[in-house]
């Protein structure tokens, strides 16, 4: 399958061809890298763009539009992604206070009990993913590393590891649903809530 043809690689990544998805990261991904270093000038805000724009990208790819070229789909992605980025840093006091909110609604709203088994019920998603995408997303999100040192530490590819981050990600939105959504950013950027940190571990 020539997925150099941009209608053969939209049609096979709006079926959920997994092997079309892993070629356009193969593909783009280092260009896309570069492009959004440019733009906003820090390797990690860089990385995290590019990996938003992977995964809207696959969220949304029955959306795709042959009609237009994958690449230049991408490349205003990343920069839209990027103006968002900038809106927010922008306005990261505000930002952080309305996450603050959330996150004092959720512990007014939830007994201990419940936010406890709540926390149990999104570790034990991450367990059950498959072994290499368990293994990639717990040093990314849990331990912090970022994509290239996972690179290296595992010996797999650059495009290996967004992939499998990417592929984390929509399984845990699908089975968890909106319901454990803050729990799921609580635990994957190291969030703990203000009573109790048991479970996050």
């Amino acid at each position: 399958m020539d997925f150099r043809d941009n209608n053969i690689l939209v049609a096979h990544l709006k079926k959920g061809d997994e092997k079309a998805f892993l070629f356009l990261v193969d593909t783009h991904h280092r260009r896309l890298n570069a492009y959004a270093v440019s733009l906003i000038g820090d390797k990690a805000m860089a990385q995290d763009i590019v990996q938003n724009v992977f995964i809207k990208t696959w969220q949304f790819r029955k959306k795709l539009n042959p009609a237009y070229t994958i690449g230049s789909f991408l490349y205003k992605s990343v920069y839209n992604e990027f103006v968002n980025k900038y809106q927010k840093d922008k306005s990261m006091m505000l930002l952080q206070q309305k996450y603050l909110e959330s996150l004092e609604t959720v512990v007014e709203t939830t007994d201990e009990s419940a936010l406890s088994r709540m926390i149990a019920i999104v570790n034990q998603e991450i367990q059950n993913l498959p072994p290499k995408c368990k293994r990639v997303f717990t040093l990314s999100k849990k331990e912090g590393l970022t994509n290239v040192e996972i690179s290296e530490h595992l010996n797999v590819s650059i495009k290996t590891v967004e992939a499998q981050i990417t592929k984390a990600f929509l399984i845990l939105r699908k089975k968890l649903g909106d319901k454990y959504e803050m729990i799921l950013l609580f635990l994957i950027h190291g969030k703990q809530l203000p009573f109790s940190n048991r479970g996050l571990g």
